[in-house]
């Protein structure tokens, strides 16, 4: 959360010519109204439930980038169906940089609305914790501090040369 997938997936898409799929958007179109309000009235459990379901329903191109949230690797199997699928990529951040970043655009996050930036910081360093194992499976790992389109590009063709070439395009 806060660390750029959605704008940088953008910009990699329109990069590389592929399509982009926005799982958040996604469960909005099945659930017919924003996650926000999807989590205020059915709760947590529910939306992963959702989020899953959608994850691994959603009608892929061979040649996409897909955005994800930030918890979606981390219930059911998702982070294993995910790196059976194509390349997986983590954008890690320490926490101080994604609280500065999410200051701002808290209301319309579910998990932070409600807090102040110290319980922001605090919410986020329990939570990267609390995700690290699913994270760290993740086939790719980068800095997102000041990652832009062409150098993601480049570790991503770099990772798809190496020796694990295997691993479908995005």
């Amino acid at each position: 959360m806060g660390c750029g997938k959605t704008t940088l997936a953008k910009k990699l898409a329109s990069r590389l010519s592929y399509q982009l799929l926005d799982l958040d958007l996604e469960i909005e179109k099945r659930a017919g109204m924003p996650i926000g309000a999807y989590f205020a009235a059915h709760g947590e459990d529910a939306f992963r439930l959702l989020e899953s379901e959608t994850l691994k329903t959603m009608d892929y191109m061979a040649d996409a980038v897909i955005a994800t949230g930030g918890g979606a690797p981390c219930h059911f199997d998702n982070m294993e169906w995910m790196n059976q699928q194509g390349l997986t990529i983590y954008m890690e951040m320490a926490p101080a940089a994604l609280a500065r970043r999410l200051e701002k655009g808290k209301a319309k996050r579910p998990l932070l609305k409600d807090l102040d930036q110290a319980g922001i910081l605090h919410f986020i360093g329990q939570k990267l914790q609390e995700r690290k194992l699913w994270y760290h499976q993740a086939q790719l790992i980068v800095s997102g501090v000041n990652l832009d389109a062409a150098s993601m590009e480049k570790l991503i063709r770099e990772k798809l040369s190496g020796p694990r070439s295997e691993i479908a395009p995005l």
